[in-house]
C-alpha cells in the first residue's frame, strides 16, 4: 500500500535530509499522517533512549528513556517529528514529571489517540531515579478504564 500526497499532507520533516534541532521547546515539531487502519485496535511504541532535559533549580543536565505507546484513532505520529520534538527539550528546564506530562498532553492534543502512555525512566541523580508515568484514554470508553487500571499498576 503506498501513501497519497494526501495522507502525507503535513509531513515535513521526514523528506527534508537536514535535521534542524531546535534548541527550545517546540511542540510544533510535531507532524502526523492519515492511520489507514482506524477500524483496527492496535499499539505503536516509540523508545527515545536519549532523552535530555535540564533540571530546573540546578541547570544540570538530566538523562533518561522515553517510552511512548498509543492506539491511534485517525492519526498517526510521524517519528522523525517526534524525535525532533523530544530533542527539543534538551535545553528546556523542567522537572521529570513535568516532561512527561507535557509530552503526553502535546501528543494527545495533536493525535486525539483512543488511548496513550508516557513513562520516563531516568537515570539516577543524588542516588535516586525517578519512573514517572502518564496515561489518558477516551472518556467513558474502555480505553478510560484501561487508563485507570495501568495508573494503578
Amino acid at each position: 500500500m503506498s501513501r497519497t500526497s494526501e495522507e502525507l499532507e503535513g509531513v515535513i520533516s521526514l523528506g527534508s535530509g537536514f535535521s534542524d534541532y531546535k534548541s527550545e521547546y517546540d511542540p510544533g515539531l510535531l507532524e502526523t499522517f492519515t492511520n489507514k487502519h482506524p477500524d483496527i485496535d492496535y499499539t505503536v511504541e516509540f523508545e527515545c533512549p536519549e532523552f535530555t532535559s535540564l533540571c530546573p533549580l540546578t541547570g544540570q543536565p538530566d538523562f533518561g528513556i522515553i517510552t511512548i505507546r498509543y492506539i491511534p484513532s485517525k492519526k498517526m505520529l510521524e517519528s522523525k517529528s517526534l524525535k525532533l520534538y523530544l530533542f527539543s527539550f534538551r535545553n528546556n528546564g523542567d522537572f521529570h514529571e513535568d516532561c512527561v506530562n507535557i509530552i503526553l498532553k502535546d501528543l494527545r492534543k495533536i493525535l486525539s489517540p483512543k488511548y496513550i502512555e508516557v513513562r520516563g525512566k531516568f537515570n539516577a541523580r543524588g542516588g535516586i531515579s525517578i519512573h514517572p508515568f502518564s496515561c489518558w484514554g477516551i472518556k467513558d470508553s474502555e480505553y478510560e478504564k484501561t487508563a485507570q487500571k495501568r495508573l494503578l499498576q
